[in-house]
C-alpha cells in the first residue's frame, strides 16, 4: 500500500462509509466518494475547507475536529461521537462519527483521520449505550473506540483481505502481527483449537501446547473470514473473548489477556445471517458497529487499471520481467470482462500474462483464452457534446505530451490518475500504450 497509495484509495472510495483527512488546523484534505455519497458534497467543494461534519450537538463536547485538534493533550485512540449533518439537499442525517488524532515520533500533531456513517439501533448496538453514558467533567464527548471489530461482506474474491489489512494499517498497528484465518477452511472440531489454542493433553493428538491466534495476533490485528460457518456454540465463546478481552486454550484453566483488533467478513450479509438464524443476535450486534460493504469488481470497473499495475509491479520481480505497463487493447478487455471471480480472477490472469508475455508491455495475446474471446471491438463515442469533445481532446493531448504516462498526464491535468482513468473510460479516449507508473 505505501508502494502503491492509489491502490488504497481506490478500496477507501469502494467502502459505503465516509472518510476524511485532515491537516492540523482541521481543515480537509482528502474526502473519500463514500463521504461524497453520504452528504452530497463532492470532494472539490470541501477539501481545503473546515472540517463541519462532526460538530458536537448543543455545543456540547468539541464543536468541531480543529477543537479537537487543538487541545494540549489530544486524546489516544480512536474517539467516536453521535452528531447531526445537513446534507446538500436539505436532509437532517443522524451520524456515527469516529476520528483518530495523527501525531509525528515527536508527539506533535500532524492532523487526523476519521469515518462517518449512517445510524441505526442495530448498527449502533452496545456503543449506543456508550455513548448515552454521562462523561466525566472535563472530557470531550468522543468514548474511547479501541479494538472494536469491523465487520466486511462482499462476494468471494472482492479483496476483503486486502481491506483487511489496510485496516490494520490505519489502526496504527501496522508493525504489529496481522493474522488471517478462513473459518470455513478449518474443520469445526478443529477450528477452536486454532482459535484459542490448547495445551498438552486436552484431546487425542494434543501431543503439544499449541499457540491460538488470538494470542499470536496480540497487540494487532486478526482477521476472520467466512464469519458465518463458525457453529453458534463456538460464537458464544468468541463473544466472551470480545468481552472480557481473554481467551483460555483448550485444557488450560488460566486465562491469557489478549489485545486485538478483530476484523470479520462474510460472503452473505450479517443481516441475512441473522435472520437466517446462522448467527445469535448477542453476537451480531456486538460483532456489528458499521457493516463495510465491498462491491463486486464488475461494479467498480474504475479500479480494474490501478489493480493491474499493482499486481504488474507484484509479479515483476517474481518473473524477473521488465514490464512496464499494458497496451490500450489488452486493458479495455479487462475493462469489459465481467469477472465473476472478482479480484481474485483479475489477479490470476495478470499472473498468466506474465507467463506469456516476451516484451515490455502485456498486449491482448498475453491474456488468457476466455478473456480475449470476451474481447469486443469499442470504435469511438461519435455522439458527444461539444464539451465532452473538447473534454476528450484535451485529456488525448494531455497523454501524448506525456507520451502515455497516466500519472503525469493527470497531474498535468489537475486531477486524480482515479479521475483520469473514469474520465478516459467515459469518454473512450484512446492514449499511446499504457505506462502503468
Amino acid at each position: 500500500f505505501r508502494k502503491n497509495p492509489q491502490i488504497l484509495s481506490s478500496i477507501v472510495d469502494a467502502m459505503v462509509d465516509g472518510l476524511f483527512t485532515c491537516d492540523a488546523d482541521g481543515n480537509l484534505v482528502s474526502w473519500s466518494d463514500g463521504a461524497a455519497r453520504i452528504t452530497g458534497y463532492a470532494a472539490d467543494e470541501v477539501v481545503g475547507n473546515p472540517c463541519r461534519v462532526l460538530e458536537g450537538p448543543n455545543g456540547k463536547g468539541f464543536s468541531t475536529v480543529h477543537d479537537l485538534l487543538a487541545q494540549s493533550e489530544p486524546p489516544e485512540g480512536v474517539c467516536l461521537q453521535e452528531c447531526k449533518f445537513r446534507t446538500k439537499d436539505g436532509r437532517e442525517l443522524d451520524l456515527l462519527g469516529k476520528v483518530r488524532v495523527l501525531t509525528d515520533e515527536a508527539g506533535r500533531v500532524r492532523g487526523a483521520v476519521g469515518t462517518f456513517t449512517h445510524q441505526t439501533s442495530s448498527m449502533l448496538g452496545n456503543e449506543r449505550i456508550a455513548l448515552r453514558t454521562e462523561q466525566p467533567q472535563g472530557q470531550h464527548a468522543f468514548g474511547g473506540l479501541v479494538g472494536r471489530s469491523s465487520p466486511m461482506q462482499g462476494e468471494s474474491g472482492t479483496g476483503k483481505e486486502l481491506v483487511a489489512r489496510a485496516i490494520h494499517d490505519l489502526n496504527g498497528r501496522r508493525d504489529r502481527p496481522f493474522v488471517a484465518v478462513n473459518c470455513s477452511a478449518v474443520p469445526e472440531t478443529l477450528l477452536e483449537s486454532e482459535l484459542f489454542g490448547h495445551v498438552k493433553g486436552a484431546f487425542t493428538g494434543a501431543d503439544r501446547d499449541k499457540t491460538g491466534v488470538f494470542q499470536a495476533a496480540h497487540g494487532g490485528t486478526l482477521f476472520l473470514d467466512e464469519i458465518g460457518d463458525v457453529s453458534p456454540l463456538l460464537q458464544v465463546k468468541l463473544l466472551r473473548v470480545l468481552q472480557e478481552r481473554e481467551v483460555r486454550r483448550v485444557g488450560d484453566t488460566q486465562a491469557t489477556k489478549v489485545d486485538v483488533r478483530l476484523v470479520t467478513a462474510t460472503n452473505r450479509g450479517l443481516e441475512s445471517l441473522r435472520a437466517a438464524g446462522t448467527l445469535r443476535e448477542d453476537f451480531y450486534y456486538r460483532i456489528r458497529v458499521y457493516e463495510i460493504a465491498l462491491p463486486p469488481l464488475r461494479d467498480r470497473r474504475e479500479d480494474v487499471p490501478l489493480l493491474v499495475e499493482h499486481f504488474i509491479a507484484e509479479f515483476g520481480p517474481t518473473h524477473k520481467k521488465n514490464v512496464a505497463g499494458i497496451t490500450d487493447e489488452a486493458l479495455q478487455c479487462l475493462l469489459d470482462y465481467p469477472w465473476p471471480g472478482n479480484v481474485r480472477e483479475l489477479r490470476n490472469a495478470i499472473e498468466c500474462a506474465f507467463v506469456a508475455v516476451s516484451g515490455d508491455q502485456i498486449t491482448l495475446l498475453d491474456l488468457p483464452p476466455e478473456l480475449r474471446r470476451s474481447a469486443v471491438p469499442h470504435p469511438l463515442q461519435s455522439r458527444l457534446t461539444p464539451a465532452q469533445e473538447a473534454e476528450r481532446q484535451r485529456i488525448q493531448l494531455a497523454l501524448e505530451q506525456e507520451r502515455g504516462n497516466k500519472t503525469a498526464a493527470a497531474k498535468r491535468l489537475g486531477i486524480s490518475r482515479v479521475a483520469l482513468w473514469k474520465k478516459m473510460r467515459r469518454l473512450q479516449v484512446a492514449g499511446p500504450a499504457s505506462q502503468l507508473g
